[in-house]
């Protein structure tokens, strides 16, 4: 039998149909910017639905705000954009302008044009019909400002609101666009493949994707047995319309084995044995075999690099995204606090809480080594503060978004939105940190000791004395604590080191014989 084609890269270049503002440069003239800004303005009324039921649902105007994700109060500073109506006729006038417009500004360089219209933003209604209409008008709009468009559309809302989506809503969206005229990009496809719970995205090519990475962590982490069969399922599976393969991290510079053997998939027809394929990569790291260093690969592969518990890569790790939580939520009953249900595989343990309020991190160890961990954690005061690789400090990224700054207003804006990136993602009240605290977490030197360790030593403070004095947790007063903490550090101003200066194989020779020996 003839073994399939290597699976080609389908090269793209993304261009987002509703950009937020236009630039500067380009307004003016009766087809620029301007001219577009005047079309939408004098949107509305022209409303066109597919059911009594659709237009029901729809919202009122031209323009409709979009949900409240991950706000503390719903403050529209932070939330809830505005939306242009694609139920409203003059949506795709104003769609074909823009397209004109952007190959006006940009060139003819594309026919592939990326829109998200209901990431992470639920329809008003799951009537077929009424999405169906507005998958059309997207589509349209796109169509006539260039014949040969292709709608790019991530497939991530297949997974996060699977609740809404189901078979109907999914076939009234993708069959909404003429046949070969969308690609969807099986965005989570390393670990929630879409393809397979929908009949291979009921026949609309689609591209195989590796997600991997939220926020820019930089734990170790990866799915390598996933990487090197995943792709290859999907390209021989029956009808199966996958098109290409593609990476879609929200951070890189990390894990760079998994982006390796991700590359390679692009020209590979077989499943890649991945205890023979470290061999040559250990190799071509670092110039020569070593029995020994291929064992250490070997260890790294059955366990971190082939993590399997279903947790996605939300680097949840107690040191860098600390439990907000009373001790006292926890059940008194033993059995149930003390209920873990443990899974050996390939020399590592999966740890399952029954709590299901804390975080859930990958934990390779038992539940008596974490708590070494954190332990050690505590007590390292200035060990944290010891470096000998330039990319795990905080320093560089601070002073990168410093040196963008034109005045010393800017400077000091741009500080504060680096600073709260990886740490509050701001939109917090006193008492309710933000939801998307930590999503960007960082093992940077520089956060694990100012901002990691203080917060974690506040919090543990404050359960000691709980139960010296024999009280009760009180998660408020220690939620303003560390709140206030955090909005104090965020507004900082200290300087941090840029360049590293320790020897890697010094420092973790000290380290062990510190603390291990």
């Amino acid at each position: 039998m003839r073994p399939p084609t290597p699976l080609p890269f389908l090269p793209l270049l993304l261009l987002l149909l509703l950009l937020p503002s236009p630039p500067a440069a380009a307004a003016g003239g009766a087809d620029g910017w301007e001219a577009i800004g005047a079309a939408a303005a004098a949107g509305g009324g022209r409303r066109r639905v597919a059911s009594p039921e659709g237009q029901e649902a729809a919202a009122a105007g031209f323009y409709h705000r979009s949900q409240e994700m991950n706000t503390v109060d719903g403050d529209p500073r932070w939330c809830c954009t505005y939306l242009l109506d694609p139920s409203d006729a003059l949506f795709i006038d104003v769609g074909q302008a823009f397209i004109r417009q952007q190959m006006k500004e940009y060139g003819d360089i594309t026919n592939i044009y990326n829109c998200d219209t209901f990431n992470e933003n639920t329809p008003p209604t799951n009537e077929p019909a009424y999405i169906s209409s507005l998958g059309s008008a997207i589509y349209e709009a796109m169509s006539r400002g260039n014949k040969d468009a292709v709608w790019l559309m991530q497939g991530w809302l297949f997974y996060s609101d699977a609740a809404f989506w189901k078979e109907p809503q999914m076939k009234a969206l993708l069959h909404s666009v003429p046949t070969g005229k969308m690609i969807v990009l099986d965005l989570f496809a390393d670990v929630k493949p879409i393809w397979q719970m929908s009949s291979q995205f009921y026949g609309v090519p689609y591209i195989w994707c590796m997600l991997h990475n939220f926020g820019g962590n930089i734990e170790m982490y990866g799915i390598l047995d996933s990487i090197a069969s995943g792709p290859i399922d999907a390209r021989t599976s029956h009808n199966s319309t996958m098109v290409g393969v593609g990476m879609c991290m929200e951070g890189i510079e990390h894990n760079p084995v998994v982006y390796e053997l991700m590359s390679e998939m692009a020209f590979r027809s077989q499943k890649v044995e991945v205890e023979d394929w470290l061999k040559i990569y250990s190799y071509r790291r670092y110039g020569q075999s070593n029995v020994e260093v291929e064992k250490a690969w070997g260890i790294l592969y059955h366990t971190i690099y082939n993590c399997t518990d279903g947790i996605a890569d939300h680097n949840k790790d107690y040191i860098v995204e600390f439990p907000d939580i009373s001790p006292n939520s926890f059940s008194s009953d033993v059995s149930k606090r003390k209920a873990i249900s443990e899974v050996k595989k390939h020399r590592r343990f999966v740890l399952s809480e029954v709590s299901a309020s804390l975080p859930h991190p990958h934990l390779w160890y038992s539940t008596k080594e974490a708590i070494k961990a954190l332990e050690l954690f505590l007590n390292a005061g200035n060990d944290l503060s010891k470096t000998s690789d330039d990319n795990f400090l905080l320093g560089p990224w601070l002073e990168d978004a410093k040196s963008l700054a034109r005045t010393e207003n800017e400077r000091k804006q741009y500080e504060w939105n680096a600073r709260t990136q990886v740490t509050m993602w701001y939109d917090n009240t006193k008492t309710e940190q933000s939801k998307l605290h930590d999503y960007a977490n960082k093992f940077w030197s520089g956060l694990l000791k100012s901002y990691y360790l203080p917060r974690a030593s506040k919090y543990f403070s404050r359960l000691t004395k709980g139960l010296q004095e024999n009280q009760s947790f009180q998660l408020e007063e220690w939620r303003k604590d560390w709140i206030a903490y955090s909005n104090e550090w965020q507004s900082g101003k200290e300087l941090y080191a840029v360049k590293a200066t320790g020897d890697a194989l010094a420092i973790s020779s000290s380290l062990f014989k510190k603390y291990f020996s």
